[in-house]
């Protein structure tokens, strides 16, 4: 039997189960986490991390004939490698991810973490090398296979005894089935300034990567506070990161130039082709900035009582402590927020409640991404300690934040409450003199020109608290505090090199595609041991 074949029956399997048999096994599974919760059984005792960290394969030219047909183009990783690699399958057939160990928060644990993702990333690189092809760490591509177009590559499907599959997507069930679940008939639709595209099946989204810095919390009946805390730190750490500027120029609409790509587009649109994407087969926004999260019940409730969109089949058993409610975990899988809470483990020591953070998109070097770790986490632990006033920020203040760093990436405006509770508006950008060179570290800046020494001061104390020594603390953030005091980001890097190709007279798709190899070639030298401050 064909995997194409396999796959269909997959996708009928799913499509047969009854919605409302597995909403109802989800809300009682839910009832189980809930005692859980009462009982402790989430409990760590201590603050843990760990990370998602997304890859797109490119030619890099060497061996093979579709590596030598495309510079840097966009190549599909042959399932076989992926195994080799120790790397797990995402939406794409080009795409790579890699889950890492959860270690406890101190220098030791994110020396750790910053180990385990070089040692893998370099093994990773010589399997792939020897298939000409190399791993890019990147907000969007823009470069598509050689000989195809963007659009076609992310249109292409076919039918499999009557069932729609994408030509290029992985095996993974659910996302097929989306395409073949009541509501088919309408397309999905990618929307973003200056880019609308039509799309039987949900493939355009693999357009995107990112990283994903999970915090555990030590007590679980504190995940509400640290929810609220990350809901309004995601604008800030957002345009700190932002890092896809542009789309592939063939699916920009006509009229749609260079010029007119980088005054009217987004900063970041990775959020703009997730959102529409994924919310275009779903009756409410599955993908949205959330609401704030008051009791840890609520947030399980929220889980179980999200849309379902494809209601799985039960998994056979296993042996993992979590089977006591893995439905509500599938149910997990489709609750797409930009901030999430995970209650999960593979045993019962291992049980945790966690948040993970999944605004920032990938990043141009193994530093840089660290770095938002780090950040993260360490604001996990200082915020609620030193009851920070910014938890007082308006919801819809740190939603629109959220969506005005999309727009403007570092240099957007952006409404913030300071460590002596004063209220500010104001661009957060150092090319705006936004930077408080006076804050220094240890030193809590406010204002909207102390925002980012506000935010890393206090990332710098987290750290500190969870065992780090201000020297060690300091150069964990030391590639976000290199943005911020500069008031650069790699989407500003972007622009600047398309602005320049398209002033020496390069076409759009020439503009891009050479900033997108000057990316690559760059990265090359400096993904697992340099930083983006170097470029």
């Amino acid at each position: 039997m064909s995997i194409e074949s396999t796959l269909a029956d997959g996708v009928r399997e799913a499509l047969a189960v009854d919605p409302e048999a597995f909403t109802a096994r989800a809300e009682e599974e839910a009832e189980v986490v809930k005692q859980g919760l009462h009982d402790g059984v989430f409990d760590n005792h201590q603050s843990i991390v760990g990370f998602e960290y997304e890859f797109y394969a490119v030619a890099d030219g060497r061996w093979s004939e579709e590596s030598r047909a495309g510079e840097y183009a966009l190549m599909r990783v042959p399932r076989r490698l992926l195994e080799l690699m120790g790397f797990e399958k995402e939406l794409g057939l080009h795409n790579a991810e890699m889950c890492t160990s959860p270690q406890p928060l101190s220098d030791h644990g994110l020396r750790a973490q910053l180990a385990e993702v070089r040692a893998r990333l370099e093994a990773a690189e010589n399997c792939a090398g020897v298939e000409g092809m190399r791993l890019v760490s990147d907000g969007v591509w823009t470069i598509p296979p050689a000989g195809e177009t963007a659009r076609g590559y992310l249109t292409d499907s076919v039918e499999v005894d009557g069932v729609t599959v994408a030509a290029n997507m992985s095996d993974a069930v659910r996302y097929h089935a989306m395409a073949n679940a009541d509501g088919a008939g309408q397309s999905v639709a990618l929307e973003a300034p200056g880019v609308s595209l039509a799309a039987d099946t949900v493939m355009p989204e693999s357009l995107i990567t990112s990283i994903q810095p999970h915090y555990q919390v030590a007590q679980a009946e504190t995940l509400p506070v640290h929810f609220r805390y990350a809901l309004r730190i995601a604008g800030p750490l957002l345009a700190l990161g932002v890092n896809s500027p542009v789309l592939p120029p063939d699916l920009y609409e006509e009229g749609w130039d260079g010029e007119r790509a980088l005054a009217d587009g987004a900063t970041e649109n990775r959020v703009h082709v997730f959102e529409s994407v994924l919310n275009a087969r779903t009756a409410e926004n599955k993908v949205r900035f959330p609401r704030d999260i008051h009791d840890v019940e609520e947030a399980v409730d929220r889980i179980a009582g999200d849309e379902t969109l494809i209601p799985m089949p039960e998994s056979d058993d296993s042996d993992r402590f979590d089977d006591a409610f893995a439905t509500f975990r599938t149910k997990h899988g489709t609750y797409w927020r930009w901030v999430r809470p995970v209650f999960e483990g593979a045993s019962r020591s291992s049980a945790n409640a966690r948040i993970e953070f999944r605004p920032v998109p990938a990043q141009p070097t193994v530093r840089d991404s660290i770095a938002f770790q780090a950040a993260f986490a360490g604001l996990m632990e200082a915020l609620p300690r030193h009851e920070h006033p910014v938890i007082g920020l308006d919801w819809e203040a740190a939603r629109d934040n959220f969506y005005a760093a999309v727009a403007d990436g570092i240099d957007a405006d952006m409404e913030w409450i300071g460590y002596d509770g004063e209220h500010t508006t104001g661009p957060a950008s150092a090319a705006e003199g936004a930077w408080s060179a006076e804050a220094g570290s240890g030193s809590f800046g406010n204002g909207p020109h102390g925002m980012y020494a506000d935010l890393l001061d206090h990332a710098a104390a987290g750290l500190r608290a969870a065992g780090c020594s201000e020297a060690e603390a300091d150069s964990w953030l030391a590639p976000l505090r290199y943005r911020a005091e500069h008031g650069t980001t790699p989407a500003d890097w972007k622009r600047e090199r398309i602005r320049d190709r398209l002033e020496e007279g390069d076409s759009f798709a020439e503009a891009v595609h050479g900033m997108q190899r000057e990316y690559i070639e760059k990265q090359s030298e400096t993904l697992v041991s340099g930083g983006f401050s170097a470029w």
